[in-house]
Order: structure tokens, then sequence, then C-alpha cells
């Protein structure tokens, strides 16, 4: 998980790890289930020693013991505003995928068209998973706008794999 999303969330107002957690859950749906709260809680940390975040204890009570609130500090707000500032796309990247496939096609590993094959059938199964997950969320939900992106590159990676099979389907043709 970005760290900058975890910080973004705090913007808002402070929180415990719990709170954030299910705020995270609520604003990203389906994707937001298969987080590992260990994991949000190792972020905080880092975030806590990179000086981004204050945190103070609140009483706990007789039954539960004292919870950690994180607040974001004035450097925790910066990174948070250049973060949303930014206009950067992700530069695209060779995958190891396509790395995989460039690799085995040309040191005779194995057929090109075998593994595009098998790609496909994944990338199908994939598509399809977030698609139901999109059909499940309400309409103009946050999350079903990150299912869509998902499903869109998945689309696209699809079409890239037709252009693969094509150039591996006309070499073996001999055209």
């Amino acid at each position: 998980m970005q760290q900058e999303v975890v910080l973004a969330m705090l913007a808002k107002e402070p929180s415990h790890g719990y709170q954030l957690r299910a705020r995270l859950r609520d604003a990203l749906g389906p994707l937001g289930e298969a987080m590992n709260a260990g994991h949000i809680y190792v972020t905080l940390t880092r975030l806590e020693k990179a000086g981004l975040l204050a945190v103070e204890r609140s009483a706990g009570g007789a039954d539960r013991p004292d919870r950690k609130v994180y607040t974001l500090t004035p450097d925790g707000q910066q990174r948070v505003a250049e973060w949303i500032a930014e206009v950067s796309w992700p530069r695209p990247d060779l995958a190891e995928f396509h790395l995989k496939l460039i690799a085995a096609a040309s040191g005779g590993l194995a057929d090109p068209l075998a593994i595009v094959d098998a790609q496909r059938r994944e990338l199908l199964r994939r598509l399809r998973d977030t698609q139901l997950a999109a059909m499940a969320e309400p309409d103009g939900s946050n999350a079903a706008l990150l299912l869509e992106g998902i499903a869109l590159r998945l689309q696209a990676d699809l079409r890239w794999l037709e252009a693969c099979e094509k150039n591996w389907t006309k070499r073996r043709n001999g055209s």
C-alpha cells in the first residue's frame, strides 16, 4: 500500500489504526477487503519514524488497553499536498510477463503461443472477477471507479496478447 494513501486518509481527521483500516475498506470496497491489517500498522510505524505522523495515546478504559491515535505532522501534510498535486502517470514498464515471453521465445524454451494462451486465460479470469466485483458495487462509488480502471488495464493487456499472438502466428507461417 502506498504510504501517501494512508497519509491522505489521515488528512481529514486523526484516527486509530482500526478506524483508518475501516475507512480504507469503505473507500476501496472489495479492493480494501484484501488489505492486511498488519501491513497498515507497519506503514503507520514507518510514517511515524519518518516524521510524517505523530502518535498520541487515548485512554482505553477498564476493558481495553490504551489506543494510539495517529495525526499528520506538518511534514505529513506537506507530503499529502505534494502527492495530490503530482500529475505524473506511472511510466509504462515491461512487466515480468513481457520479459518472460520474449526470453522463452528467443531461447526456444517454450512455444510463445502456448505462453500467450495461458496468460490470456489468467487475464480473462481476473477480468471476470473484477467485473463481478464492480457489478456488486453501487453505481458511482469510489470502489466501482477503481474496479473499472483495473478492468480497462486488463482489457489493454488482453489486446497486447492478441498482437503477440498475431506476431508469432505470422512468424510460424513464414509470412
